[in-house]
């Protein structure tokens, strides 16, 4: 049985762009709630402490003081992977952090955001294989 705040069977496995991804487990219309990822509550100093101690990065910072580190969290959206054309949109607010389907995703679809701005520093390659894609987190 899955939390009532994830809205869709999402499945982990590999990914062809990076690691682990969360999988579409059935049909997901756009514009729709996916999920969320709950993690530990941290500050921002301290998310960019972790930053640089981690090769794998999981943490969303929420305001200027507060961040959100889901490295020991079980939901399975904590594997959403970023590309460049992306199929979901990561929205905060409320202190939560949420996924909205852009488009209608199809069943084993990988779920993908764009991270935006990220504690990578345009030092890591982008592996999405989107057309246009950056190159750089």
């Amino acid at each position: 049985m899955r939390p009532a705040y994830q809205k869709f069977d999402v499945r982990v496995d590999a990914s062809p762009i990076d690691g682990n991804g969360a999988f579409a487990a059935e049909p997901i219309p756009r514009r729709r709630k996916i999920g969320e990822i709950r993690g530990e509550s941290i500050s921002v100093e301290e998310a960019r402490i972790r930053a640089t101690r981690h090769e794998r990065i999981m943490i969303v910072e929420l305001s200027d003081k507060r961040a959100i580190d889901f490295r020991m969290s079980s939901d399975p959206m904590r594997f959403v992977n970023h590309s460049c054309a992306p199929n979901a949109r990561l929205y905060i607010g409320q202190g939560r952090v949420e996924f909205y389907a852009l488009r209608d995703i199809e069943v084993g679809e990988e779920i993908t955001v764009n991270y935006g701005e990220t504690h990578h520093e345009g030092k890591l390659a982008c592996r999405c294989g989107a057309p246009g894609c950056v190159g750089r987190l």
